[in-house]
């Protein structure tokens, strides 16, 4: 019996849902000294969205890829930007609807589906960014050697285990690497700072990263000879889609704006802005840089680990080879400070919902920043690239990019039918939802057996077939569903675009190694594993709800400079010449005040209790008591105050 119970415990918690359903009831608490503050404009997010996006890879992929597709490396991009684009529109959305929470994909989901399949969005992202992170901080420290190493003082004189790979240790999986530990730390510091601090640095770092790509795409241009781009496709269109596949996670990024909702100014205009903004402009750098590298050489002589560095040398332009390297170190350096925000609002949204530890949602009062996130996630990076060869499990990465990009277009799609269909009465709404799910499998599906059939270079009808029946499932969407346009941004062609989108994604995940696939079963299970035993006991996603709701209307009664430190609340409504208001809220914090002190005295005395009735004499520190007993005579006090006052205007 208690083991059914336990099931079925675990089973209704793991199907309940974030109740939020409009744009005003995610404005979380911003009030003065506590919480996340709202310093980050549009040009910010764009920058952030940027910076997250275009590291060194812009100077290597780029060679890389056009080795395979030739002089048609640009159709791959432009067609990996197109589906980044449809991706984006999907989280434009969303970060509209949902614009002032933090937690991106799995904020997302945990409203759209239910907690558990949040809990694992944010599992497999969270992977994702822990490894590349450490990743990422060992290619910033080789960067910045590499350039140390143009001064002829540190010349063949740093050892590899400072920077370059690492001393290693049983066969290359322990790689000793001091430097990215110490640049990690620099950049936590900084992050730990506050978002302002941050935020300038980011500014600088991709200030400088674009200047330099557009200083490349500048001079390249002049050094152009337009017989290079024949032939422009030599090995034919599926070099250029198989390059395509590849590049797409070059775009990879964008979603990092979204997870800047609790920090942005304007978040329900700004944040679908940030995010369509800081992809158009990265496409645009990705393809000045494939013209321009496939128009100074032959492809067949790019090179494979500085293609576009080592074009310019071959033209005698080393001045900006060099330009190449400081590009590489500020990509990097914006990589991974963004990629370290992102990873501290992630533990912040789950600490907030109890699916972790409360530590994680605690912000400091002054900084304003999740300090225990950002040196959690700054010291697993730290670990990791300081001892391990994370270089080894890049082929296991972008399963989380992709996961939370379907999920994410899946969320649009569900979140459509909510709001129209939940007024028909509960039991046509399960049924109709039930249809829709079936449809979006059905079309997950068909993206994963026609991904593998063109990687297994199976026969072409199989990928026909599954196309065909993801058309008639995308049809079967759009008939059978009744679906709603949402307030702020919309994603346009819903159900048609985001089924698309969902099929891209999971096609692509299908190309990803098998290993990668490995990764996402054990991954899943261990997670299901963490929330049966902790996350599902600790969840409450109603409390952040009833949170948000308050202060919603308190942010947005009284300018929060205004807002006093003893009753914010009453006070505002008393502004409002809503006096009677006041007194409820007077009311409700006697009566709630009263609850909190009854339950701390009974915890507390059941803690300094013996086993055999008699008291321990010793002092238990609970802070219940005596912070609640002076708290609540005051509300008494005001209580009666108003009461005064009601007899006094009678």
């Amino acid at each position: 019996m208690r083991g059914d119970s336990w099931f079925s415990n675990l089973c209704s918690s793991a199907l309940r849902a974030k109740t939020l359903t409009s744009p005003s009831e995610t404005l979380t608490r911003n009030g003065p000294g506590e919480g996340l503050v709202r310093r980050l404009g549009l040009f910010d997010l764009i920058l952030i969205g940027i910076g997250a996006s275009i590291g060194a890879g812009i100077f290597v992929v780029t060679g890389t890829v056009a080795r395979d597709a030739g002089p048609g490396v640009t159709i791959s991009f432009i067609l990996a930007g197109g589906a980044c684009v449809l991706n984006a529109l999907c989280y434009a959305e969303l970060s509209s609807r949902f614009p002032a929470v933090v937690g991106g994909a799995y904020l997302y989901t945990y409203v759209a589906f239910n907690e558990l399949t949040a809990f694992l969005v944010f599992a497999q992202m969270m992977l994702d960014y822990h490894i590349g992170a450490a990743s990422i901080a060992r290619s910033l420290a080789s960067y910045f050697v590499t350039l140390l190493e143009l001064f002829p003082f540190f010349k063949d004189n740093i050892p590899n285990w400072i920077g370059h790979g690492g001393k290693e240790f049983f066969g290359g999986v322990v790689s000793i690497n001091i430097l990215a530990p110490i640049l990690l730390a620099l950049l936590t510091i900084i992050l730990c700072r506050g978002v302002g601090e941050s935020s300038v640095l980011n500014a600088c770092m991709t200030g400088t990263k674009v200047v330099i790509v557009l200083i490349v795409i500048a001079v390249g241009a002049f050094q152009i000879d337009v017989s290079n781009w024949t032939p422009f496709a030599p090995n034919g269109f599926k070099a250029i889609v198989t390059g395509s596949t590849v590049v797409f996670f070059a775009y990879v990024g964008f979603d990092a704006v979204a997870n800047s909702a609790e920090e942005s100014k304007r978040p329900q205009k700004d944040l679908p802005l940030g995010i369509l903004g800081s992809l158009f402009i990265c496409a645009a750098l990705y393809i000045g840089v494939c013209l321009v590298i496939t128009g100074m050489v032959p492809y067949k002589l790019l090179g494979e680990d500085a293609p576009l560095a080592e074009a310019f040398t071959s033209k005698g332009l080393k001045y900006v080879s060099i330009l190449i390297s400081f590009g590489a170190v500020a990509g990097l350096t914006t990589t991974l400070l963004v990629g370290l925000y992102v990873q501290s609002r992630l533990y912040l949204g789950l600490g907030r919902d109890g699916l972790l530890p409360s530590i994680f949602a605690k912000v400091h009062p002054t900084r304003h920043t999740p300090i225990h996130s950002q040196v959690w996630v700054g010291l697993v990076a730290g670990i990791l690239a300081g001892l391990l060869n994370v270089h080894v499990l890049s082929h296991i990465l972008s399963v989380g990019s992709l996961i939370g990009y379907s999920v994410v277009a899946a969320c649009v799609v569900t979140l459509r039918w909510k709001d129209k269909v939940t007024s028909r009465g509960p039991t046509r709404w399960i049924s109709k939802r039930q249809e829709g799910l079936i449809c979006l499998v059905t079309v997950v599906c068909c993206g994963f057996s026609g991904g593998l059939s063109y990687r297994l270079n199976a026969s072409f009808i199989i990928l026909i077939v599954a196309a065909v029946v993801a058309v008639l499932a995308i049809i079967a969407l759009l008939r059978r569903q009744v679906y709603a346009d949402p307030t702020g941004f919309s994603c346009p062609g819903v159900p048609i675009l985001p089924a698309i989108c969902i099929f891209f994604n999971i096609f692509l995940f299908a190309q990803l190694h098998y290993e990668a696939w490995v990764r996402f079963v054990v991954l899943s299970i261990i997670s299901v594993g963490i929330y049966s035993f902790y996350g599902q006991h600790h969840a409450n996603p109603e409390t952040s709800a009833l949170y948000i709701g308050v202060c919603l209307v308190i942010t947005g009664m009284v300018p929060y400079k205004l807002l006093s430190e003893d009753a914010p609340l009453a006070e505002a409504f008393t502004s409002k010449d809503l006096k009677y208001v006041s007194i409820l809220i007077s009311f409700g914090a006697v009566d709630g005040l009263t609850t909190t002190l009854l339950v701390g005295l009974y915890v507390q005395l059941r803690r300094i209790k013996k086993s055999d009735g008699t008291l321990t004499g010793e002092v238990v520190p609970y802070n219940i008591v005596p912070l609640d007993t002076p708290a609540l005579t005051n509300a008494i006090g005001t209580f009666a105050e108003h009461l005064i006052d009601l007899e006094r205007n009678e």
